[in-house]
């Protein structure tokens, strides 16, 4: 039989857990699943990335994977937008990488301006950054780490000044920060990561 410190344990606990915050219901999906379209009007920031065929892709028989290894960063940026609000998620999976292992999901691009949740298979944690030219970590939370060669699923949710982070559904991130307000999507490596990335879904105003 649970004891009263194990049943206010719980509810402080319930309590504590953060609320998804929401954008408007009607806001429009894109979906970019590489299989009819490229990146044509995509912006490359940094990296190689370019669609090619994998077995076992998420959707059909193509996805978007980076290659480069000599950046300290990688990223290329989806046509639509600017968004001031927006839920974003991608499917990444880590192929190779010794010093790093990640995939990362962008909002808020604006120039070198951004935000980033990245998910590394080197290191038992998701964490999120803003970049302003350098890279300020804001907020982390400790998790098992995504298997290389498999895919796993990020999102990220940004409404005003409040961002959240899920990783294969579990939230994990829940942070309010106001250095960017608007931009676009994006995805990310870093350092020697080769990582694909497939389903790449944006419902943003």
């Amino acid at each position: 039989m649970l004891t009263r410190r194990a049943l206010l344990k719980g509810t402080v606990a319930m309590l504590a857990a953060p609320a998804e915050v929401k954008i408007f219901d009607n806001v429009a999906l894109q979906r970019f699943d590489f299989e009819s379209a490229g990146v044509d009007g995509w912006t490359t920031v940094e990296g190689t990335w370019a669609v090619e065929e994998m077995d076992g892709a998420p959707s059909g028989r193509k996805v978007l994977v980076q290659r480069a290894t000599g950046n300290a960063f990688n990223v290329i940026v989806a046509s639509p937008g600017p968004f001031s609000d927006v839920d974003a998620s991608v499917k990444f999976k880590p192929m190779s990488g010794r010093e790093d292992a990640s995939g990362g999901l962008v909002v808020r691009f604006d120039g070198g301006w951004y935000y980033v949740v990245r998910a590394n298979a080197r290191e038992d944690n998701v964490r999120l950054y803003h970049f302003d030219g350098e890279r300020h970590q804001l907020a982390t939370a400790g998790v098992k780490s995504p298997n290389l060669g498999q895919w796993h699923l990020l999102r990220v949710l940004a409404v005003g000044d409040h961002l959240q982070a899920w990783l294969d559904g579990q939230l994990l991130l829940d942070h309010r920060d106001t250095r960017s307000r608007v931009g676009r999507v994006g995805l990310w490596t870093k350092a020697d990561s080769i990582t694909a990335f497939d389903d790449l879904s944006i419902r943003g105003s």
